[in-house]
């Protein structure tokens, strides 16, 4: 359905650290910075983007939006949470753990990124 997810910044150093920390908790790779200045990272077929917005204005987060990324269990959820802390993200929500909407039956790991979007990781038991 998505080609890709893109999230403004206004310091991409502070983004690198902190997504560089998350995917490769999570087993993708470092972001690599194009020539336009956009970080990009590529894993299991998704592509994820941070720029400074094209306009020139500050970035900002948008208020009811999550992105979530997807975890192989709970303990690489809590890895990449942890990864985040230690790379200026802030946790959110309650702590990671089960959450049972609905009879989905999820575990789930939010954060904060350095500019604020709001993050999670996430896993469904029994998959």
């Amino acid at each position: 359905m998505f080609s890709h997810v893109m999230l403004g910044a206004d310091d991409i150093d502070a983004a690198k650290k902190f997504y560089d920390a998350t995917f490769t908790a999570l087993g993708g790779k470092e972001g690599i910075v194009d020539p336009k200045g956009r970080l990009v990272y590529m894993h299991n077929g998704g592509i994820f983007l941070v720029t400074k917005p094209i306009d020139g204005q500050p970035a900002s987060c948008a208020n009811g939006s999550t992105i979530g990324f997807a975890a192989a269990n709970p303990a690489q959820a809590d890895a990449w949470h942890k990864a985040g802390l230690e790379a200026g993200g802030t946790a959110i929500e309650d702590a990671p753990g089960v959450r049972d909407p609905e009879g989905m039956n999820l575990y789930l790991a939010y954060l904060r990124d350095p500019a604020g979007n709001k993050i999670c990781a996430m896993h469904r038991m029994g998959s």
